[in-house]
């Protein structure tokens, strides 16, 4: 059994450098995230653009839904000359981290008035750069320290991440208001040099040891696939970057994969189908940015955060499959609220109970499906198995968010809100069969 930690031995962990460097690689991860989503709709719409082609931004954020897509190239190929300078992780991190902030800078040129497209086409490559870094960054957080530091490792990386949707969204807002937001997404792009500096900092992690666990399997999918003897270089690179991991998750699973991938793709429905329409809904009803900024995202940033401490203590105490009940419980029915604070009107009182509410129940039910999704990787894969339950997690929200504005000005805030709740009721009925499943395993097992 593994002897566990004092309090002192557990806090200085923390303090360990590749898992203090989390914090920034963290914030890096999570500052372009609002920039082409709700802080981008906020501007939208505050350039009087319409409900209806701002629910089109959504499907720029597909584009974290389909990184799986390419994370095997990421995984295996190199960069002229900046791999050997960096390494095989630290160059692909710089090239995003400068992509990122070029596309920012970008944006920032433009008049959404005049340029609606150019924005939307910068935004895209922003989204592309940043899905990028997310692969790369999480790579990197498996490969670079001991299993035992992983959770100090995500912890950081999650506390680092709030902080920038902090950022990217009240900060955002906040420069927008006593600026410009020419100012505040120019003011973005110079802070993506945090993740810049510290790619360079921090050491490249050491790769032998996951390649020796994962060459038998390798190796005996190519001779299955390919047979024996020569084998076309670009061939052999497929059958171990790309169909190697998603075979070893369908050997190990059987046909329940499928299950476990829908549950996947719908757990987070109803959260990501009304986020979208979050920002341009409180500007409607008649809240100013200040205080979108101050309830909705400083209040909301310390009312996620308790809620993610709430999933982990959940988990400890009752397992993963319960709490996943209650976190999908949770995020449908909030929706009501919205609904109920659409008819109340612009009351900064119901709007702080609405985003407690909201916030500690996506801070919840986030905590325990990362705990969840972790369980169902292999260490050997988690980079492109990781890629795949999280682009997978998104991609249906994002299409279906797509449609929202013609649903709102169609049928109204209320309205839409409802059919948000009632598209979280699958996601709550699959967590039931799952725990139900795992309960039965658990009982037929021998003692």
């Amino acid at each position: 059994m593994q002897q566990k930690l004092t309090w002192g031995q557990a806090l200085r962990v923390y303090l360990k450098p590749r898992v203090l460097a989390m914090f920034f690689l963290g914030f890096s991860a999570g500052l372009p995230l609002l920039l082409v989503f709700s802080t981008l709709t906020a501007w939208l719409r505050d350039y009087g653009v319409s409900r209806t082609a701002i629910g089109f931004f959504a499907w720029v954020g597909i584009t974290f839904s389909i990184k799986v897509l390419w994370a095997p190239v990421i995984d295996y190929l190199r960069l002229p000359f900046v791999t050997k300078w960096l390494g095989k992780r630290r160059s692909w991190m710089l090239l995003s981290q400068l992509g990122i902030s070029l596309g920012l800078v970008g944006m920032a040129s433009l008049n959404p008035q005049l340029a609606l497209t150019q924005v939307a086409l910068l935004a895209v490559w922003v989204a592309f750069c940043s899905a990028s870094q997310d692969v790369v960054i999480d790579a990197y957080r498996i490969e670079s320290v001991d299993k035992e530091l992983q959770g100090a490792m995500a912890a950081n990386y999650v506390f680092g991440y709030r902080v920038a949707l902090l950022v990217a969204g009240a900060g955002a807002l906040y420069i927008a208001e006593l600026a410009s937001w020419s100012t505040s997404y120019t003011t973005m792009a110079i802070l993506m040099g945090v993740g810049i500096i510290t790619t360079l900092l921090v050491a490249e992690p050491d790769h032998s040891l996951i390649k020796d666990r994962a060459e038998p399997f390798q190796h005996e999918w190519v001779d299955r696939m390919l047979g024996s003897g020569e084998h076309s270089p670009l061939k052999e690179w497929f059958v171990r970057a790309v169909a190697c991991p998603f075979i070893e998750f369908f050997q190990r699973n059987g046909r329940f994969a499928i299950v476990l991938l829908l549950f996947i793709g719908i757990f987070r429905l109803s959260d990501i189908a009304m986020g979208v329409m979050a920002n341009p809904f409180y500007l409607d009803l008649g809240f100013s940015k200040t205080d979108i900024a101050e309830i909705g995202k400083v209040f909301g940033f310390f009312c996620t955060i308790i809620g993610s401490f709430l999933g982990g203590l959940l988990v400890v105490r009752y397992g993963i499959m319960r709490p996943l009940i209650l976190g999908a419980a949770m995020v449908a029915a909030t929706n009501l609220l919205f609904a109920h604070l659409a008819q109340v009107g612009p009351d900064r009182f119901w709007l702080a109970v609405v985003i407690s509410a909201d916030n500690i129940s996506g801070g919840i039910s986030n905590a325990v499906f990362i705990a969840y999704l972790s369980s169902l990787t292999n260490q050997a894969y988690t980079a492109t198995q990781y890629a795949l339950f999280s682009s997978l997690m998104t991609l249906p929200g994002k299409f279906i968010s797509g449609f929202s504005g013609i649903v709102v000005d169609a049928e109204g805030y209320a309205q839409f809100f409802i059919y948000v709740a009632i598209l979280g009721t699958p996601a709550v009925a699959l967590a039931i069969f799952l725990w139900w499943r795992d309960s039965r395993r658990a009982e037929s097992e021998p003692a």
